[in-house]
């Protein structure tokens, strides 16, 4: 079921949340609203969900005119990041509470919430509380719960951001499995470029309550349309007038005519690559990122004199020097 968000416009008092905002989340699509605290991302989320009311523009869900419609007429399911569990329930009670509430048959109502547990790798502890589950299981009982009822639109807010790394990182591997098995449209929000470009089939990023460009996450990565973009998704060296992303720095140990000479600062072992910081020209530090292979071979360490070349550069018009 597509989503379509036009002109929106949402005030907070003075503050400015989401400013035109118009977008397209095409049927069966996994988007991620990307960018900083305060951007409008989750704002956007809310608006899409019902949970705020835009000043001016429309949501349509289906094709249909879903602007002044309550959430629960808008057959969406929604999933904060702290889970909002009913602690006094079970994990199944939990899980069927949407289906008691719409006043399924009892059967029904079991079999789709076994059958949901299974979905979610939560079998065999339906009869628990939600205090007894770690924190990403209790996070796929609030996304079995919100696919309890079959929406046709999934929206989850920074659902991975109350979880440390490891489980932040088995979880959107999960999430995107999942999604690619139900093929429920969804959005999600994060501040968090990896999640997004790992988990979505495309990216809005916002800033300032605009969308400042969307697209497929290799096209935000490698075609940004602005200093910001290029900041944004993934960390950068500026090398002049130039932005430089940490792979596109060659070192060499020798000049080669095109080469800027440098000093090694730190050598950092970052299990799958390499990280090399180094002082160009005494300037500030730049970031290069090597295989275990070539830093083998270059024998770097702290203190030893290279030359780095950018292999890639970007520049953005009005970059000040």
């Amino acid at each position: 079921m597509a989503i379509t968000v036009r002109n929106v416009n949402k005030r907070f008092g003075d503050f400015v949340a989401l400013d035109d905002v118009s977008l397209e989340v095409p049927p069966g699509s996994l988007t991620g609203l990307l960018g900083p605290s305060g951007s409008g991302k989750s704002t956007l989320l809310r608006v899409i969900a019902g949970l705020e009311t835009a000043d001016e523009g429309d949501v349509f869900i289906g094709g249909h005119e879903a602007t002044l419609l309550p959430p629960q007429r808008r057959e969406i399911g929604f999933v904060f990041q702290h889970y909002a569990a009913f602690k006094h329930m079970t994990v199944a009670r939990n899980v069927a509470f949407g289906l008691e509430i719409r006043k399924r048959p009892k059967d029904e109502v079991k079999g789709r919430v076994a059958e949901l547990l299974h979905l979610v790798q939560l079998d065999g502890l339906g009869d628990r509380y939600p205090s007894q589950l770690s924190g990403g299981q209790r996070q796929r009982m609030a996304l079995a719960r919100a696919l309890a009822v079959e929406p046709e639109v999934l929206l989850l807010d920074e659902p991975f951001g109350a979880l440390d790394a490891r489980v932040r990182s088995e979880l959107r591997a999960w999430l995107r499995r999942l999604h690619d098995e139900m093929q429920v449209t969804t959005v999600f929000v994060t501040h968090d470029q990896e999640e997004a470009m790992e988990v979505a089939d495309t990216i809005v990023l916002m800033d300032c309550g605009r969308i400042v460009q969307e697209g497929r996450p290799q096209e935000l990565y490698d075609h940004p349309g602005s200093e910001f973009v290029m900041r944004f998704m993934g960390q950068v060296n500026r090398i002049g007038d130039a932005y430089v992303r940490p792979h596109d720095v060659e070192i060499r140990l020798q000049p080669n005519g095109t080469t800027q000479a440098a000093v090694v600062e730190r050598v950092l072992h970052m299990g799958h690559h390499i990280r090399v910081d180094v002082s160009v020209n005494g300037g500030a530090p730049v970031s290069a990122q090597l295989t275990r292979d070539e830093a083998e071979r270059l024998g770097l360490e702290p203190g030893r004199p290279v030359f780095v070349r950018p292999s890639r550069a970007r520049t953005f018009a009005g970059t000040p020097s």
